[in-house]
């Protein structure tokens, strides 16, 4: 633990402070700090961290690639799934991602492997239900890319490649939004869209 310059001139005042409301002051500032101190790195429940796991039943769909899970704290968790990015509700095949997505977990029960907390709050992860890779199925059935970008960057190579496999298969099969002759991705619907 590092100690501030305020906490340092408080603990010199604890000390040698002539006055009680003096050192009275003093004892605050370090209350405080140690109180810091002590909660530091603990995790309030509901609140999501990085490498944790959730379990629970899937109570929202948002669209084709983020849920709300319910723990059986009753609990809620916002989560983004890992390493794909689908369609957003306003584009093409936006609604049809959200639905298979729902037809996949809504009202089930499922495991979640968080990668990471995004900007938003939301849990990046890795979805599954009954050893079934959901996010994996989003892409095998054509409702949603590889997000590649990221995904080359903690997705080990095994899995990468098994995306890209899967995301292939779809395009080549014309499965989903590669129906479309030139599918616009996400990322760059979300650009032009600013």
């Amino acid at each position: 633990m590092r100690i501030s310059q305020k906490q340092q001139r408080a603990l010199i005042s604890l000390f040698t402070a002539r006055s009680w409301p003096a050192r009275i002051s003093a004892i605050i500032v370090l209350a405080i700090a140690a109180f810091t101190w002590w909660n530091q790195g603990q995790v309030s429940p509901g609140q999501l961290t990085k490498g944790s796991q959730i379990e629970g039943r899937v109570v929202g769909v948002a669209d084709g690639d983020t849920v709300t899970v319910l723990d059986a704290d009753k609990k809620q968790y916002k989560l983004r799934l890992a390493y794909i990015d689908a369609p957003e509700k306003a584009m093409p095949f936006g609604q049809a991602s959200k639905s298979n997505l729902s037809d996949l977990v809504f009202e089930q029960n499922v495991v979640a492997h968080i990668d990471d907390v995004d900007r938003y709050g939301r849990g990046v992860a890795r979805i599954s239900k009954a050893e079934q890779d959901i996010n994996l199925a989003q892409v095998d059935a054509g409702f949603a890319w590889h997000y590649a970008t990221y995904a080359k960057k903690t997705q080990s190579r095994g899995e990468f490649q098994q995306y890209e496999q899967a995301q292939a298969n779809a395009k080549s099969q014309r499965t989903g939004l590669w129906k479309d002759n030139n599918p616009t991705a996400p990322w760059d619907w979300r650009k032009s869209n600013r």
